[in-house]
């Protein structure tokens, strides 16, 4: 199989199976019209182009499996696939597991961890409830284990969720102990629980895309949801605690233009936010640099970073 992530400008593959993620057909300033499909695999997606619509033998939709035949060109800086031929997948010619992203750390492992830390929270409200969704819910494990963070942007592979969380919840650690006035077990507590309505934000792979609840309401409102139910089955768990950790999830995006419905208003919030968006941006960097061959120094400009980004000495081969 020719993964996209070896495809080179020039080549031309024959007969290999990619996911079709979406399809458009559009029109041209000729006024011709074209198809215009985004191609996935494990290793990520590459635009496609059907200028003939000979080429395409049988019908097939988004979401299914195709055969191509293309040359590998290249337009604005990006790769583009010149389909000449296109046909859709029978089941049993592909293995799924090739054209999903998925995290290359030990999900079991991850999960030992996120278990580790739950087990060292000392508050018995904050550790119960943790509990209810980590230990208790064998669905919400399980769904919690194989779903991405994002769409796009960061960690948009299965375990990517997982990968995420933990990593924002190793920051918040080594923040609560460099910093004592921080309240460890609700920083932790909120980060364990600050993304957990992405699963319902975003679809399951193959699709991975945002669902009319993740539209509509976003996983911060989506996510304390949960949160608060949860704790509405606990006796006795504090109401100022409930609404502190609350406070975290509804702010852990920092600014009201990045969408979060409040700014930190406490250490632990302003922790909590810092440590997620700290690992955002440094696993967006990651996968930045390694879309690109190793032997390319300069990445061009990248919007999210508002800057021309360099690969430093320690990357170049």
């Amino acid at each position: 199989m020719r993964y996209i992530q070896d495809l080179r400008e020039g080549d031309f593959i024959k007969n290999e199976i990619y996911l079709c993620k979406s399809k458009q057909v559009l029109t041209g300033k000729s006024g011709k019209e074209y198809v215009s499909l985004i191609l996935q695999d494990k290793t990520g997606t590459v635009d496609g182009k059907i200028w003939d619509f000979n080429s395409e033998i049988e019908q097939y939709e988004a979401m299914d499996f195709v055969h191509i035949d293309a040359r590998v060109t290249s337009f604005q800086d990006a790769l583009q696939l010149n389909i000449s031929k296109i046909y859709k997948s029978r089941e049993g010619e592909y293995n799924p597991e090739d054209y999903f992203p998925k995290t290359n750390k030990d999900v079991e492992e991850m999960y030992r961890r996120i278990k580790q830390y739950i087990g060292n929270i000392k508050d018995k409200n904050l550790r119960c409830l943790l509990e209810e969704f980590y230990i208790k819910d064998a669905d919400f494990v399980k769904k919690f284990k194989d779903h991405s963070a994002a769409k796009t942007v960061h960690h948009s592979f299965m375990g990517g969720l997982l990968e995420h969380t933990l990593s924002v919840v190793n920051l918040c650690d080594y923040y609560a102990d460099n910093y004592p006035i921080i309240n460890r077990d609700l920083l932790i507590s909120a980060a364990l629980l600050h993304d957990i309505g992405k699963m319902d934000e975003l679809s399951a792979f193959p699709r991975n895309d945002y669902t009319d609840e993740g539209q509509l309401l976003g996983h911060i409102f989506i996510g304390s949801n949960k949160v608060l139910e949860k704790i509405k089955g606990i006796v006795n768990f504090p109401e100022k605690l409930a609404h502190e950790l609350i406070h975290c999830i509804l702010a852990h995006h920092g600014e009201l233009e990045y969408g979060s419905p409040k700014k930190p208003a406490t250490i632990e919030a302003l922790a909590l936010h810092f440590a997620d968006n700290t690992d955002a941006k440094l696993q967006t960097m990651t996968e930045l640099l390694g879309s690109y061959d190793t032997k390319v120094e300069w990445m061009g400009y990248q919007r999210m970073f508002e800057s021309n980004i360099m690969r430093s000495t320690k990357g170049i081969d």
